[in-house]
């Protein structure tokens, strides 16, 4: 299992205030530091929070790997499959600039040109392709007709229903088996906690979580290193029981 450690808002913090600080290279090392497995980030078309600058800046800063979430804009897949060095994986996702965050998976269509332009435009530059979609065994399906190796599971229901009962977990359960057993790596994120984390991270067939808000709002208290220190070890934890 690895933790991939999202640092988009340390950039929302350095933007509140249009500075330069907190700066989201030296929280990527500090995750590092502490034990992430890679760095995530999503660079948005409206820029919200991560810039250009921080993504050319991570690329050559970060010793374990960066992933770039990205939409299928032509403009920023143009800039992700120029950047160097390059990412180490993309991201796909859906993207609405007037959503606060990822509402939910890609809807995939076979049909859908320019998502099969961005996967061929980023694999062409070497990049690993991932796409970001709901627990739907018909959606991992189509997943694996747009050629990527792999998928990541949003796991917003599971987080916003994890008190109620374990429908969202058996959901993701059964998904991340149906992805695994047609060949896709599967990962997983969105929404998920200290407090909740742990069912997810003790599905088999998950092997990459990419956590964000709920490290970087506890390293308030914490200290980042710490925060994600305890993640990890959460996530460890799951796996060993």
């Amino acid at each position: 299992m690895r933790l991939y450690v999202n640092i988009d808002h340390v950039a929302t913090l350095r933007e509140a205030r249009k500075t330069d600080e907190p700066d989201p290279v030296q929280a990527a090392a500090a995750a590092e530091r502490a034990g992430a497995d890679g760095i995530t980030v999503h660079l948005r078309e409206d820029r919200r929070h991560i810039q250009d600058a921080d993504v050319t800046a991570l690329t050559r800063s970060v010793r374990t790997v960066l992933n770039l979430e990205l939409g299928a804009h032509t403009e920023i897949v143009r800039f992700a499959t120029r950047v160097q060095p390059r990412p180490f994986q993309a991201t796909l996702v859906p993207e609405k600039r007037q959503e606060i965050t990822t509402e939910g998976g890609l809807a995939l269509r076979r049909t859908d040109r320019r998502l099969r332009g961005a996967i061929a435009r980023l694999q062409s530059a070497g990049i690993r392709v991932s796409l970001f979609i709901d627990p739907s065994l018909r959606t991992i399906d189509l997943a694996k007709e747009f050629g990527v190796p792999a998928i990541e599971l949003h796991t917003g229901r599971y987080a916003h229903t994890w008190r109620r009962g374990t429908k969202a977990l058996d959901e993701l359960r059964r998904a991340a088996a149906h992805g695994k057993s047609i060949g896709l790596a599967v990962h997983a994120g969105h929404g998920l906690t200290y407090q909740n984390v742990q069912p997810v991270a003790a599905i088999p067939e998950i092997e990459e979580l990419n956590i964000g808000h709920s490290i970087v709002s506890n390293a308030v208290f914490w200290g980042l290193e710490e925060a994600v220190r305890r993640m990890k070890t959460l996530v460890n934890g799951a796996r060993n029981t």
